[in-house]
């Protein structure tokens, strides 16, 4: 016997669902919209992770809304290989204005991405994780990333740290053996 819940669940949900349709960056993606007991579910496809981020701090700020649980997959319409994503990657790096390629870069593996280099502030960082979420293919993004001294100190390139980062990497695959 359907009660006040179900009818706010079903009310809930086709508001949610009428977002997700006219929302002008996903309503090409059919997203499909369930709630249960205030719990909004949303099911579907989106090419960047950043577009699923913004859906959770979407659905996560309208009135009503206990949890939400995204089963987006994160996938682009064509074949993409992680050396397809890193150059998307450093596209979005370099047009954020704040975030320095000097001393940041990036590396993908299977579609997750690693930030490496140093930021010169939380801020950067954080900017850096934000573009390199909008590449499509990526589905993570690790940062990697240390703070830049404030010493004078020249920095190592990003090849070189990530050379190191490789490196130490296999020394303790080799220890582990």
């Amino acid at each position: 016997m359907p009660g006040k819940s179900d009818d706010r669940d079903t009310a809930m949900q086709q508001k949610v669902q009428q977002m997700l349709d006219n929302d002008q960056d996903l309503r090409g993606y059919a997203l499909k919209a369930n709630v249960i007991d205030g719990e909004v579910q949303v099911s579907g496809v989106v090419d960047a992770l950043a577009e699923q981020n913004r859906l959770r701090e979407k659905l996560a700020g309208m009135p009503g809304v206990k949890s939400v649980e995204l089963d987006l997959a994160v996938s682009t319409d064509g074949a993409i290989n992680d050396s397809a994503v890193n150059m998307e990657v450093m596209e979005e790096l370099e047009a954020n204005p704040r975030v320095n390629l000097r001393h940041v870069g990036a590396k993908t593996v299977d579609g997750t991405v690693f930030l490496v280099g140093r930021a010169a502030s939380p801020e950067e960082e954080q900017e850096a994780i934000a573009s390199a979420s909008k590449a499509r293919g990526v589905i993570k993004v690790v940062s990697q990333l240390k703070s830049k001294p404030d010493d004078g100190y020249d920095e190592e390139s990003i090849e070189e740290i990530f050379h190191h980062q490789v490196n130490n990497d296999r020394e303790n695959d080799v220890l582990r053996i």
